[in-house]
């Protein structure tokens, strides 16, 4: 087995300037990339701190408490936020995701998620506003967040042992208090449709081989029949400085077998175009799925890569613009906003232009090389643009 290696180089604050291109490029929601993808979810980083040390996103060795975060003036406050997702949702996005870091962290949060709950959309259909949390402040804040407009709610949870769980999150957290956090997100409504059903309440578990394996069927059997969607990601390569190797990864297609020797599962079709987990859904005595049994999803960006359908942008806790989550640079969107003083219509165009020339599929084409000539590039850190 080879070394854990962490780089201690922080790459995150290289950028390219987002300029207003020669040529307007107005937001018509018709937006599409090189491959012509469009523009649908964008993924909002609040913060760039945790108070997990998980060592797949923020190793102690690196984020310690000499680590230097972003001083607060440098964050984008929410009225800026706001306007940048104003001119993301006339571009094509109809879902925005709040990520971190550990987004319940910034003070105030409610009032980001009520302000965003009412950009109104062209042709008047709600956003879905969501939010990933690793739930060790979700108990006490569900209900202020759910009054706020958010709609949904991801909990990252990667174990029920309690001992397992405290070694991953390496901060001596107890799971207790997560599932205390997802349980109280359930009774404050956050995941109900419409039809008032429950599903829109997910928890994701990361795979590690050597640490979480023998959790995957007890989670399983937690979860199944509660209405609660659980989603089995494999350990990604994202930044630099998470020691990632590829025989610390578990194939979906494995996790899906491990499940299938106690519960019998049948595959279901992806929910929406763009959609990062394949479906499986809990199957009865006759083989059929019985929704009341509920489902679970695999994300497999190691795999069997997705990227063809990617959908997504992210927008840093300070303004930069991201194409893809193992990207090595973003664009400055604050410097054209705040210093260049642009105008919506500016900053659309830029966006506009940035988005066109889009090529991202790193996932792609990691799978179609051999390991030992994948590019060395420094990509940016999964915890300052969220996952």
């Amino acid at each position: 087995m080879s070394e854990r290696v962490i780089p201690l180089v922080d790459q995150r604050l290289r950028a390219l300037a987002a300029s207003v291109p020669a040529l307007p490029i107005a937001a018509t929601g018709l937006l599409s990339d090189s491959l012509g993808r469009p523009l649908h979810d964008l993924r909002i980083s609040v913060t760039d701190r945790c108070n997990f040390r998980c060592n797949y996103c923020m190793p102690k060795e690196v984020f310690n408490k000499d680590y230097a975060y972003l001083p607060h003036g440098d964050l984008l406050n929410f009225e800026e936020i706001t306007r940048l997702a104003k001119v993301f949702v006339a571009h094509g996005v109809r879902k925005i995701r709040l990520t971190g870091g550990e987004p319940l962290l910034r003070k105030n949060l409610e009032i980001l998620v009520e302000q965003l709950a009412n950009i109104q959309t062209p042709d008047g259909t709600p956003l879905d506003l969501t939010l990933t949390t690793n739930g060790s402040l979700l108990a006490r804040k569900a209900k202020s967040l759910k009054d706020a407009g958010l709609n949904r709610v991801t909990v990252s949870l990667d174990g029920l042992d309690d001992a397992v769980f405290r070694a991953m999150n390496d901060v001596d957290f107890p799971v207790a208090d997560v599932l205390d956090g997802i349980a109280a997100a359930k009774d404050a409504g956050l995941g109900i449709d419409a039809h008032g059903q429950l599903t829109g309440l997910k928890v994701n578990m990361v795979v590690k081989r050597t640490t979480n394996v023998d959790q995957i069927l007890p989670m399983a059997r937690h979860f199944r029949g509660s209405g609660i969607t659980l989603r089995f990601i494999e350990y990604m390569d994202v930044g630099a400085t998470n020691g990632w190797r590829m025989d610390e990864v578990m194939p979906s297609a494995e996790v899906i077998q491990h499940i299938q020797q106690e519960f019998p599962l049948v595959a279901l079709e992806a929910s929406a175009l763009g959609e990062t987990a394949q479906r499986w859904g809990y199957a009865n005595a006759a083989g059929v799925f019985d929704p009341t049994l509920g489902e679970v999803g695999v994300i497999s960006s190691v795999t069997q890569a997705f990227c063809r359908d990617c959908n997504r942008a992210r927008l840093s806790t300070e303004g930069k613009l991201y194409l893809c989550l193992f990207a090595t640079q973003g664009y400055d969107l604050r410097t054209l906003m705040r210093d260049q003083q642009a105008s919506d219509a500016d900053i659309a165009s830029a966006i506009g232009h940035i988005w066109h020339k889009r090529d991202d599929r790193y996932s792609e084409l990691r799978a179609s090389m051999p390991a030992e000539n994948a590019p060395a590039v420094r990509r940016v850190e999964m915890s300052y643009i969220g996952g």
